[in-house]
């Protein structure tokens, strides 16, 4: 009697900033904790808060082969610091228990992040693979997907049959590479063995400079996906995650080929000397926060200018900072900006306290009564609360396009004439929805601040060309300056932290 396929489908998604405060069990539970029938259920939904990658993997296995879908288990959170140790060991036994109980296997697909790292170890993606690998046996094909600001050792490589990574930046190609999982696995389950090379480079991309669309990062992803296709399986160009800060940063090519290791080995080297002859090039270029507050407050005062839209760049919770940093909302408020909206600011006191008021009713707003760190500093401003609603909604564009997403109580103030959405869960501002929702008509903003580092550029482009974004040079968890960073285990020297580096090494 013809067997359907039993495919395992699990994953553990954060993006570790070791500068940021601890990732627990909680900030799991408020974004996506799922395993098993829950798990199950949650991939039925057509507005799911599971990754897009799994569901395009699920619906091209649905067309393509008979099968069975075995969810295991399933964790997102925003980017934050460190997962906690004893969560992530817990976490990572009931993975285990969970593939046991659920052998024989034909497969399995891990979609993980691959830039995590616990308050103790900093390799959790690896210790996942080769849990994986040690319970379904070396002849089971296991394919990952990862970002490409993904940290992947040797270790993570060699557990696994196929790493795929994310092609664009911002990340819009998640469905695709779902599907290409999908076709991948298929392929093995009728036999194939792919093999793969990576190579690691002393370059740690700060993030503004991994850019798809244009750029040093553009230009090698190109050139790259260009080697892709026949004996080449695929080629994945990750630029990594330099906050994560462990000895496996740097710009890494991994090329697997369906059976010539030497010709994986050959395009994977042609790859690295290319992206080595245009390392120089990932050094960031910002424009001062004096400078920003001026284009904003000029387009204000001037209908006949371009609106602006200024992203926060080291505020971005997308990597791993706390979404509340004030210094462009103080300059916006003192240089009294006409038509300058803020979204979205982390702060649930804040909302909560206005929620409290109603709407209608003036206050002395205080932002970061409670300091997480040094960069969340004090302001307090005289502000109007204009709308109050729960977060709950769903992305339009981009990188949250279609996924489901809860913000927690969510306000819209006026601080002196700035228009301010303040949020109670700590999410990127990568989406139109989430100042819309708020009655905000973007289109009639002079100048929009985003708390984000890229991903606003596929939700908001429809407002802002590139031309119009100003990527502001102000203090933060994320800022892309890692001079200012006194990191402790990337692999030295690295560019651009040092600036003599030579390779190959030795």
């Amino acid at each position: 009697m013809f067997q359907k396929k039993r495919i395992a489908i699990l994953g553990l998604m954060l993006e570790s900033n070791s500068f940021a405060p601890v990732t627990g069990r909680d900030d799991f539970l408020s974004r996506l904790y799922l395993a098993g029938i829950e798990m199950a259920e949650e991939l039925r939904e057509d507005e799911s808060r599971i990754p897009a990658e799994i569901h395009s993997f699920c619906a091209t296995m649905d067309v393509s082969t008979e099968w069975e879908a075995v969810p295991i288990l399933i964790g997102l959170v925003e980017a934050g610091g460190p997962i906690d140790h004893e969560f992530f060991v817990q976490t990572l036994a009931d993975m285990k228990n969970r593939l046991e109980a659920a052998m024989p296997l034909d497969g399995v697909y891990i979609c993980n992040h691959g830039a995590m790292i616990t308050t103790e170890n900093r390799d959790p993606d690896a210790e996942i693979f080769e849990m994986v690998r040690s319970v379904v046996g070396k002849d089971t094909p296991v394919v990952a997907t990862l970002d490409l600001h993904g940290n992947v050792s040797d270790r993570m490589v060699a557990a696994v049959d196929l790493v795929i990574a994310y092609q664009t930046n911002p990340h819009v190609d998640m469905v695709a590479r779902g599907r290409e999982a999908a076709a991948a696995l298929i392929e093995m389950l009728d036999g194939l063995r792919p093999v793969a090379s990576i190579i690691r480079l002393p370059v740690c991309p700060p993030t503004v400079t991994l850019l798809t669309e244009k750029g040093p990062y553009a230009d090698l992803m190109k050139y790259g996906q260009a080697k892709s296709g026949g004996e080449i399986m695929n080629v994945s160009i990750l630029g990594g995650f330099a906050y994560a800060d462990t000895p496996k940063n740097g710009l890494c090519i991994i090329v697997t080929a369906r059976s010539d290791r030497a010709r994986a080995e050959a395009v994977a080297r042609d790859i690295a000397e290319t992206a080595w002859k245009d390392y120089r090039r990932y050094d960031p270029h910002l424009t001062s926060l004096d400078d920003a507050v001026a284009k904003a407050v000029a387009v204000g005062e001037n209908p006949d200018l371009p609106a602006v839209i200024l992203a926060d760049v080291a505020d971005n919770p997308g990597g791993g900072a706390n979404g509340n940093t004030t210094w462009i909302l103080e300059a916006l408020v003192s240089a009294r900006a006409k038509g300058s909206v803020l979204g979205i600011f982390n702060d649930p006191l804040l909302a909560q306290e206005a929620m409290q008021l109603g709407v209608g009713e003036t206050f002395r707003a205080v932002f970061n009564r409670v300091e997480p760190d040094r960069f969340s500093r004090r302001f307090e401003a005289n502000a109007t609360i204009v709308r109050i609603r729960d977060g709950d909604c769903v992305g339009r564009r981009g990188f949250y396009a279609n996924r489901r997403l809860n913000l927690g109580t969510t306000v819209l103030l006026d601080v002196e004439g700035v228009q301010v959405v303040v949020v109670s869960i700590r999410t990127q501002c990568a989406d139109p929805v989430f100042l819309e929702m708020m009655g905000i008509d973007i289109a009639k903003a002079r100048s929009v601040v985003v708390k984000s580092r890229g991903h606003f550029r596929a939700g908001f482009d429809e407002f802002f060309g590139p031309d119009q974004v100003v990527e502001v040079d102000a203090p933060g968890l994320s800022s892309p300056i890692l001079s200012r960073f006194e990191f402790k285990f990337l692999p030295r020297p690295i560019f651009p932290v040092d600036r003599d580096v030579t390779w190959p090494r030795g």
